[in-house]
């Protein structure tokens, strides 16, 4: 047990969680068998623990059928928070078959979301072909169930290539509206040829190939979605190889704004305008305004577009308003931009440490999260290459990497090592996405990563500390019960931490709608053992709370 710092040990081999991510074969040939596949972490059962959907993947031979989607049951025995060895053995088992999902195609992404106001989880996937909604019809006690409800639903009318999504309550009617990100125009019967990098002949694209636009639905609110993109004026920029997007705030005026990472161009920031006044009693309230270069967020520092993928939301610089890492091709850096005020976006990555160290990687998916329970939040990425012939000699970049963990340590970030943060640390893997949430209920964070076309793994924390995990329960608003986009501030000694409910996450998955947060022993030592709360709902409403330290607790909102 670490008494200090971080520490992760690799349970893979006795967690049960025993998959492998299938996208495509191995050494890729082609651009659609790159990316990868995302994760769900959600509690499918409504037993308080986080269950694992892993969507997966197929091959060029046969993109519809693949070795199927996988659903793993936590059968975890919950810990005491002390802390204990004992209390912490991740378990998984896998119930796939007796589940009801039987999804075989090309999937890349999925977000998990309420989709029916019925007070479950279900799951949007993203698909090389027509996209799946799994409509969650788990009984209370019983066991899990999921059954298709795309069709109902009016979603996967059409077969673009989709890669992320986010569910987020756009329109603040109380149910949650979706957008997905789409990549490109792929025909597997005719790839393009081969093209240079460092002239070496490698696969083609994003560049010269043709961009999907991205879609948004808004949800009517009785488990049925509309097309709304054209009018709610997500299709304004040009296409720009979407492939992940977070749902959140971030001009601070109280609507949800959608920021979407494309590859090899510049980023989309739509900002919510709100309903029109003039609108017609059956037309959608979404409407956007694309922001991204006129705010600063586009671009890196040097006016360049990059090469998107994860996305990490978190008040870097304690200003109150959430600032946005994105990783990004090797041979560039990965990118902070502080959000200034609302309007305006500063890429400070070498202000904190966060340049230079990234430059020989891929970054995909990545999180801010306390890891070591000390007050500020750390922060995880994991890499690899997407071109099989990738060595530091002619690309300045290995094909497998490994991953890094960066501890925030006063002003910035600094690279932690597998002498002192665990030997998974060293190991290189073609990394992907990777989800992150307490597993076995001792109030730390633990880590699931997903290899292209190898296993997921699964990190324990072995931290210790005062900590506090808090869920949100919006009674009045049954479509967006988890309040997802709301704001929780937990103030101790006059300092306060902020986390956010946002929609999307690292990379094709979503976060979980929890708020962790970790205390140094020191800053509760005169606390009484509680923590003083502030939730802003995602109406703009503020309440307060107070919680006990060392327990996961339920925030419920008055009535």
């Amino acid at each position: 047990m670490a008494t200090g710092g971080i520490r992760f040990t690799d349970v893979s081999a006795a967690s049960g969680l025993d998959t492998t991510m299938t996208s495509g074969r191995l050494p890729s040939s082609q651009i659609l068998e790159v990316k990868g596949g995302g994760l769900a972490l959600f509690d499918a059962d409504g037993d308080g623990d986080l269950d694992v959907f892993v969507p997966n993947g197929a091959t060029l031979e046969d993109p519809e059928r693949g070795p199927g989607a996988r659903l793993f049951e936590n059968i975890t025995e919950s810990g005491s928070g002390d802390g204990s060895t004992a209390d912490r053995e991740i378990r998984f088992r896998d119930i796939t078959a007796s589940s009801g999902i039987a999804h075989t195609r090309w999937s890349f992404g999925v977000a998990a979301g309420d989709a029916d106001g019925d007070g479950r989880e279900d799951l949007f996937i993203c698909c090389f072909g027509p996209d799946v909604l799994l409509r969650n019809v788990t009984e209370s006690g019983g066991p899990i169930r999921f059954e298709d409800a795309t069709i109902a639903a009016g979603l996967g009318h059409d077969d673009a290539w989709s890669t992320g999504a986010a569910f987020g309550d756009l329109d603040r009617d109380g149910d949650l509206d979706l957008y997905v990100t789409r990549y490109l125009d792929f025909d597997p019967s005719a790839p393009p040829s081969p093209t240079l990098f460092n002239a070496i002949p490698v696969m083609a694209g994003p560049k010269g190939l043709a961009p999907e636009p991205d879609a948004l639905f808004e949800n009517l609110g009785d488990g049925r979605f509309r097309d709304v993109s054209k009018s709610a004026g997500i299709l304004a920029p040009k296409g720009g190889y979407g492939l992940n997007v977070a749902i959140i705030d971030l001009t601070g005026d109280g609507l949800p704004d959608i920021f979407v990472g494309n590859d090899s161009d510049e980023k989309f920031l739509f900002r919510n305008l709100g309903p029109a006044s003039d609108a017609a009693p059956d037309a959608s309230a979404l409407r956007f305004e694309e922001i991204g270069m006129a705010s600063g967020i586009a671009t890196n520092i040097e006016g360049a577009a990059q090469a998107t993928m994860g996305i990490a939301i978190a008040d870097v610089d304690g200003n109150g308003r959430p600032d946005v890492f994105t990783t990004n091709f090797s041979s560039d850096t990965n990118t902070l931009h502080l959000n200034r005020d609302g309007r305006n976006f500063d890429d400070r990555t070498q202000q904190f440490g966060l340049g230079a160290v990234s430059r020989p990687f891929v970054g995909w998916a990545c999180g801010f999260f306390d890891f070591d329970h000390d007050g500020d939040e750390d922060l995880l990425i994991v890499n690899g290459h997407v071109y099989p012939q990738a060595t530091r000699k002619a690309m300045d970049s290995d094909y497998e990497q490994t991953p890094l963990l960066l501890e925030r340590r006063g002003a910035r970030f600094e690279r932690l090592w597998p002498e002192t943060a665990g030997a998974w640390l060293g190991e290189p893997h073609r990394d992907r996405t990777a989800v992150f949430g307490d597993l076995d209920g001792d109030g730390d964070i633990d880590v699931i990563v997903g290899e292209l076309n190898g296993p997921c793994r699964v990190l324990r924390n072995d931290t210790s500390g005062p900590w506090v995990v808090v869920d949100l329960d919006d009674a009045g608003v049954p479509g967006n019960r988890g309040g997802v986009g709301a704001v929780i501030e937990a103030s101790v000694n006059g300092l306060t931490q902020r986390r956010y409910i946002y929609g999307g996450g690292p990379f094709q998955s979503t976060i979980v709608p929890q708020a962790h947060f970790g205390f140094s022993a020191e800053s509760v030592a005169s606390s009484g053992g509680t923590i003083d709360l502030a939730v802003i709902w995602p109406d703009g409403v503020r309440t307060t709370a107070t919680v006990e330290l060392n327990r996961r607790s339920t925030v419920t909102r008055p009535k």
